[in-house]
C-alpha cells in the first residue's frame, strides 16, 4: 500500500535538516514511517477516514429483514465518524434517515429512540460551532457562560438542538446531559435563563462566580496564534534567550505539526515553527523543556503515542537539542533515549544533584502474557549529552498506565522525589533515597488516591513551605452527567481531585472537602499560577473527554490566602467550552502579573480548536520576577527553593516558590513569577540552590522588578524589562 500523501511531502523536508544529531535524518524517519503505518493499518482510534466506509459496507451488507434497530445503530455510528472528521450536513442527513425509521417502526424500544435524537440534537449542536466559534471565531468564542459576542449569530443550528432536546427531555427529564446541552443551546440563542423550561433550568446562581477579580481576554485571534489544532501541550517560555516569553504548543492528530511562536516584545508574535525545526514534529499530545547541556539555551522532549496502546502506540519519541540558531535538532538516538512506546509524560529534574537534568518518561504499561510492556523510563544524564535508563535499578519502572508525573521535594532532604499518577491502579510517590535508589511510599503516606488520575504537581497550596501535592481525577463512566449534575443540583459526583497538605515532611492530611475541591472537574490538562498576585497559588483546569457532547467549562480556581478554592471561571472570562489540554502560565506581557495560554481541541480531527492566549486584567498587587542561573546546580536551577519575605498592612510573612514547569500537562515559564499581595517592602530573599542545598540571601531588594541572580555571586542584577503594550 502506498503511503500516504503527508508522509511523502514531510519525506521532501528531510534534507533541509542536517546538522550533527541522529544519522541521515534517520531518527525523523522512523518517527514519520511509525505513523504512516498506523494510518495505513487502520489502528488510530481518532481518525475515522476508514471507519466510515467499513461501517458503510457492513450496513449494506445486513439483510431485507434486519431489526430496525440495526440498521438504525449502524446509522448512529457512521454519523459518529462523519463528525469526527467534520462531514456535519452528512451526519444529520445520516440521523435524518435513521429518525424516519424509527416513526416507521412504532415498537422500537424508547432508548434506541431517544439515543437517535440526542445525536442528531449534537450534530445541529456541532453545525452550530463550525458556524459560529470556527469560522467566525473571536476572543469570546465558546466562552461559557455564552454571552454577548458569545452568542451565536447564526442560530439555526442551535434553534434545531433546542427543540430536539425539549423533545427528548419530555420522554426522560432526568436526562442530565441533555439538561446541560439544552441550557448551553438556549446559551447560545441569547434566550437563558427565560426560554429554558424552568423543570430544565440551571439556576443563574449555580454558574456564577464567587468572586470576581477582573476578566481575562483572549488576545490569540489578534497577535495570530491562529493555528486549529487537536489536544496537545503548551509551553510558555524564554525560549530564544531574549528576555520575554516565547510559546510552544503541539498536537495529538499524528499530520499535525508542533507550534513556536516567537515574542517579539513589541506586542507581536512571529511564527518561527519552520526555521526552528518544530514544523517537523507531529503527532505530540504533550513535551517539556529543559536544558539538558547545559548551554543556557531551552531543548524539548517529545513523548508520542498517547492513549494508543500496545503496538499501536510504539511512535518514536524525541529529544531535541537547541543550537545556538534557534535549530531544534534531533539528538534522540545520539543522547541514548530513543524509545518507541505509549506515552504522554515526561518530567526533568537533578536526581543526583551533579548539576545537570535527568528525565523521567512516564509510559502506558501493558501486561501481556510475555510480561511487562513498556516500563517507565528514568534517564540518568552523563553531563555529556548522554543518558542511561537506571529506572529498573533505580525501582521506578511504575508498570501501570502513567498519565502524569512530578518531581519535588517533599521532605526537604535536599533529594528530589517523584509522584507519579496512574489510570489503571495506585499512584506513586517514589522517595529518594540517594544513590539513585527510590522507595515508593504513596501507601504509607495515604496519596496512592484517586485511582484513575490523570496530571498532578508539588506547590505549596498554604505557603507554608512545605511542598503539597495535588492529583487530579479522571474517573466516572458517565462525566458529562456527573458535571450537569454539580451545575443543576450541586452533586459532587463519583470522585474528585485530591488536595494533599504537607505536615511537616512527615506525612500527608487530605485536605480536598476543606479546600472546596470535592467536585467533577476532569481535567486533561492542568497547571498552576497566580491569577492575582496575591502569593498564593491558583490553578487552572483544562476540562473534557474525546466525546462531542463532553462540553462543559475550563474551571479557574482562586487560592484564598491558603484556606479554600474559589470558583472564579466566569467572572474572569476563562470558562473555555472547547476541550482543554495544555495549560501554560508566565508573565507574557512582561508587566509583573502572570498570563495563560491554554491549548485547546479534542482528540477527533474536527474537534480541533484555535488555542487562546488569556492577558491578566492586573490586580494593583505588588511582585517580583526572580532569572536564576546555576553554576554548580543545573543552568535554570530547576528545584531552587526562593523564599520572599514581605511586609505588608498586616505585618511580615513569606511567600515562597520553586523554580519547575509547574503541571505535569502544559509548562510554564522557568523564571520565578512570585506575587507578593500588599506589599510595601521586601524585607528579604533567600535562594536554596538545588545542587549543594547552600542558601544565598540578599537584602534591598526592590519591588515590581525582575532580577537576575548568579549562583554563588552573593548579589542581585536588576533587568529592564518594558511592559509590552498590544
Amino acid at each position: 500500500m502506498a503511503s500516504s500523501p503527508w508522509l511523502v511531502a514531510c519525506l521532501l523536508t528531510l534534507p533541509q535538516l542536517g546538522g550533527d544529531g541522529d544519522g541521515p535524518n534517520e531518527a525523523k524517519l522512523r518517527q514519520l514511517s511509525a505513523i504512516d503505518r498506523q494510518l495505513r493499518n487502520g489502528s488510530d482510534p481518532f481518525n475515522s477516514e476508514r471507519l466510515v466506509p467499513y461501517l458503510r459496507g457492513q450496513r449494506a451488507k445486513l439483510p431485507p429483514n434486519a431489526p430496525v434497530e440495526t440498521s438504525v445503530e449502524f446509522d448512529v455510528a457512521i454519523a459518529d465518524g462523519l463528525l469526527r472528521e467534520g462531514k456535519v450536513d452528512d451526519a444529520i442527513a445520516v440521523l435524518d434517515r435513521a429518525t424516519e425509521a424509527l416513526r416507521s417502526s412504532p415498537s422500537i424500544g424508547v432508548e434506541v429512540v431517544q439515543m437517535v435524537r440526542k445525536r442528531l440534537a449534537l450534530a445541529h449542536l456541532r453545525r452550530a460551532e463550525q458556524a459560529n466559534c470556527v469560522c467566525a471565531r473571536s476572543g469570546e468564542s465558546c466562552v461559557f457562560p455564552l454571552r454577548g459576542a458569545a452568542r451565536h449569530s447564526d442560530r439555526e443550528g442551535a434553534t434545531q438542538a433546542a427543540k430536539i432536546l425539549e423533545g427528548v427531555l419530555r420522554d426522560d427529564p432526568s436526562d442530565l446531559p441533555a439538561v446541560w446541552l439544552l441550557n448551553l443551546a438556549h446559551m447560545a440563542l441569547g434566550s437563558y435563563p427565560e426560554g429554558v423550561p424552568l423543570l430544565y433550568r440551571i439556576p443563574p446562581e449555580r454558574i456564577e462566580s464567587e468572586l470576581d477579580i477582573g476578566r481575562f481576554e483572549d488576545v490569540a485571534p489578534q497577535l495570530g496564534v491562529n493555528r486549529r489544532s487537536c489536544a496537545g501541550g503548551a509551553a510558555m517560555d524564554d525560549f530564544d534567550g531574549d528576555g520575554d516569553l516565547d510559546l510552544v504548543t503541539s498536537s495529538n492528530e499524528t499530520s499535525t505539526p508542533m507550534a513556536y511562536y516567537r515574542n517579539e516584545g513589541d506586542g507581536s508574535l512571529v511564527d518561527v515553527s519552520a526555521r526552528s525545526g518544530l514544523d517537523t514534529q507531529l503527532g505530540a499530545l504533550n513535551f517539556v523543556q529543559g536544558d539538558v547541556d547545559g548551554d543556557g539555551r531551552l531543548d524539548l522532549y517529545v513523548p508520542r503515542g498517547a492513549w494508543l496502546r500496545r503496538r499501536t502506540g510504539e511512535i518514536p519519541h524525541s529529544l531535541l537539542r537547541q543550537r545556538p540558531d534557534g535549530y531544534f535538532l534531533d539528538v534522540t538516538t545520539a543522547s541514548g533515549v530513543d524509545l518507541a512506546a505509549p506515552s504522554q509524560v515526561a518530567a526533568f529534574a537533578d536526581v543526583d544533584n551533579d548539576g545537570d537534568l535527568d528525565l523521567f518518561v512516564g509510559c502506558e504499561s501493558a501486561r501481556t502474557r510475555a510480561g511487562w510492556r513498556y516500563p517507565s523510563r528514568l534517564y540518568r544524564n552523563d553531563g555529556h549529552g548522554r543518558f542511561e535508563d537506571v529506572a529498573k535499578a533505580a525501582g521506578v519502572q511504575n508498570l501501570a498506565f502513567c498519565k502524569g508525573a512530578a518531581f519535588g521535594d517533599y521532605d526537604a532532604d535536599g533529594l528530589v522525589d517523584l509522584y507519579v499518577s496512574n489510570m489503571d491502579g495506585p499512584n506513586r510517590l517514589y522517595h529518594n533515597e540517594g544513590d539513585w535508589t527510590f522507595v515508593d511510599r504513596a501507601l504509607d503516606m495515604g496519596v496512592a488516591e484517586p485511582v484513575e488520575s490523570f496530571a498532578t504537581w508539588w506547590f505549596d497550596a498554604d505557603n507554608d513551605g512545605w511542598l503539597d501535592l495535588l492529583v487530579t481525577n479522571y474517573s466516572g463512566r458517565d462525566r458529562a452527567k456527573e458535571v450537569a449534575a454539580y451545575y443543576k443540583n450541586r452533586a459532587t459526583g463519583t470522585d474528585s481531585v485530591r488536595l494533599y497538605l504537607n505536615v511537616g515532611g512527615e506525612g500527608f492530611r487530605d485536605s480536598t472537602v476543606e479546600m472546596g475541591l470535592n467536585r467533577p472537574f476532569f481535567p486533561m490538562g492542568a497547571n498552576f499560577g497566580d491569577f492575582d498576585n496575591d502569593g498564593f497559588p491558583d490553578m487552572y483546569f483544562g476540562t473534557g473527554d474525546p466525546d462531542f457532547a463532553s462540553l462543559w467549562p475550563n474551571v479557574a480556581l482562586r487560592n484564598d490566602a491558603g484556606r479554600r478554592f474559589q470558583d472564579i471561571t466566569t467572572s474572569a472570562g476563562l470558562g473555555h467550552l472547547q476541550k482543554g489540554h495544555g495549560v501554560a502560565f508566565g508573565d507574557f506581557d512582561q508587566d509583573g502579573d502572570q498570563d495563560i495560554l491554554a491549548q485547546m481541541g479534542g482528540a477527533f480531527r474536527d474537534d480541533a480548536f484555535y488555542d487562546a492566549l488569556y492577558r491578566n486584567p492586573g490586580h494593583g498587587h505588588r511582585w517580583l520576577t526572580v532569572r536564576l542561573e546555576g553554576v554548580t546546580s543545573n543552568r535554570f536551577a530547576v528545584g531552587a527553593r526562593i523564599r520572599v519575605r514581605i511586609e505588608e498592612e498586616e505585618g511580615e510573612r513569606d511567600v515562597y516558590a520553586w523554580v519547575d514547569t509547574g503541571g505535569s500537562f502544559g509548562c510554564n515559564s522557568l523564571q520565578a513569577e512570585i506575587g507578593l499581595g500588599g506589599a510595601k517592602r521586601i524585607v528579604a530573599l533567600e535562594v536554596k540552590w538545588p545542587a549543594t542545598g547552600a542558601v544565598e540571601a540578599f537584602e534591598d531588594l526592590p519591588l515590581d522588578r525582575t532580577i537576575a541572580i548568579t549562583e554563588g555571586e552573593g548579589t542581585f542584577t536588576v533587568v529592564e524589562t518594558r511592559p509590552i503594550e498590544f
